[in-house]
């Protein structure tokens, strides 16, 4: 199996329709982690996933601090540095591990990024890799000089033409190291001119993308070289089988095979030294998740107004929610245009209140039981082997790791669960290539120059 490990450059609680995905839990004595720039936290994680012989770290980028109300939700994450020049400082203290940097395909442009990712290759010996992420998010859109938001089709064309010119880019350097001039013209971007770096160590960075959106698939099935998916985020094998086998599926279509596209499932371990040790701490991490004020955010992130007034430990509020913004105005519009990401509001709201009459729910409660539990818990014996045979059985080829508490919740799953995966024979016992495109079992991309 393939494993590696995630760190969210900006925390936050993302709503759905059916259930809540809370923040990475970096305070606690298990953490170890002193503040969101320190950079030994950054390398603590790196040394760790080197040690454990994971195919690359991801770092996610924050273009926006999460903002509700006009305030900055998440204070503790403010200062979170950018990923790409973290990542050229952690190839200095690693040799082996893939470095993955989030980059926002909505925002960026393909000359400056590819740029910086083939840079990342060289110094690392070939070690880059791509998330390429498709913005929705108004405010963020405000940082930059086009502003607003892309809509959903639009977001997805830019982000594959994106994706398409920067390997244009890539390939301008012949592999015996000649430069070539490069033009590129399409809908969303129209440059020429000549690529400053030679040809990258592994051919091209490589390219994540991460979504279980119909869009998503079809992207990955196309374009990318790594799936990083949420289906496992509720703990649903099943869930997981259906989404690897229609992904897959999708590959022949572009003259693709089913290993040039690996697919990795997000998901959380909690261990313990039983059964019931593992569930208590998964329920510990869980309320760390769901403060007070997280509360709070999550319900007014449904109903669509201020909800500040309101107690945390009291009822759900007795008012009905404002349509979906897709379906109409917000009303409020200090609650964020352009993260729209929970769907129906007032089914939602219907839902969660059914829960909370049928349970006596608080809000806080209301919000905790909602939220999505993690991916597998239990002791280190129990949680190897539910991993192997989820990759056995064509769940995945591997998981991406949010390790909780961060960055020191990653070295008992190195030090337990690693050495278990090999005794089984499911996870490697050293690095057999230098590049992350070896790691993964990827070949070097075909040069179309």
């Amino acid at each position: 199996m393939h494993l590696a490990a995630h760190l969210s450059a900006v925390d936050g609680t993302t709503v759905r329709t059916d259930t809540v995905r809370t923040s990475t839990v970096r305070t606690g004595p298990r953490s170890g982690s002193r503040s969101p720039s320190d950079f030994a936290s950054f390398e603590r994680l790196a040394r760790t996933a080197e040690r454990g012989l994971f195919d690359f770290l991801l770092l996610d980028e924050g273009l926006r601090l999460p903002e509700q109300r006009g305030r900055i939700r998440d204070p503790d994450v403010v200062g979170r540095p950018e990923p790409l020049t973290v990542l050229n400082a952690l190839a200095t203290v690693t040799d082996r591990l893939g470095l993955a940097a989030t980059a926002d395909a909505t925002f960026h442009e393909p000359y400056e990024l590819a740029r910086r990712l083939a840079t990342l290759d060289h110094l690392s010996g070939g070690r880059a890799a791509w998330h390429v992420r498709t913005s929705s998010d108004a405010r963020t859109g405000e940082n930059f000089r086009r502003g607003g938001h892309l809509d959903r089709a639009d977001r997805y064309t830019r982000a594959a033409e994106f994706v398409a010119a920067a390997r244009e880019l890539w390939d301008s350097w012949t592999p015996d190291g000649t430069p070539r001039p490069f033009a590129h013209q399409g809908r969303h971007f129209d440059i020429a001119g000549e690529f400053t770096l030679p040809r990258c160590p592994q051919g091209h960075p490589v390219v994540v993308r991460a979504g279980d959106s119909e869009e998503g698939r079809e992207f990955a099935a196309s374009s990318a070289d790594v799936l990083f998916s949420g289906r496992w985020a509720g703990g649903r094998p099943e869930a997981g089988r259906a989404f690897y086998a229609d992904v897959k599926r999708r590959l022949a279509k572009y003259g693709r095979g089913p290993d040039d596209l690996k697919i990795m499932a997000s998901a959380a371990v909690v261990l313990g030294d039983s059964a019931a040790e593992a569930h208590e701490r998964a329920e510990e991490i869980r309320w760390q998740q769901v403060s007070p004020q997280t509360a709070l955010l999550t319900l007014e992130r449904i109903w669509g107004v201020d909800l500040s007034g309101h107690d945390p430990d009291g009822p759900l509020p007795d008012i009905d929610p404002v349509p979906d913004p897709r379906l109409g105005p917000v009303p409020d519009p200090r609650l964020g245009p352009g993260r729209t990401r929970h769907g129906d509001r007032v089914a939602t709201a219907e839902k969660w209140r059914a829960l909370a009459r049928e349970r006596g729910l608080s809000i806080r409660q209301t919000v905790f039981e909602a939220g999505a539990r993690q991916s597998f818990v239990g002791t280190p014996e129990s949680v190897a082997a539910e991993l192997a045979e989820s990759v056995a059985r064509d769940a995945a080829d591997g998981f991406v790791l949010v390790p909780h508490p961060t960055p020191g919740g990653l070295d008992e799953f190195v030090d337990r669960v690693v050495p278990l995966l090999q005794e089984r024979g499911a996870f490697r016992t050293a690095y057999e290539g230098a590049t992350l495109r070896a790691h993964l079992g990827l070949a070097e991309p075909v040069w179309k120059g």
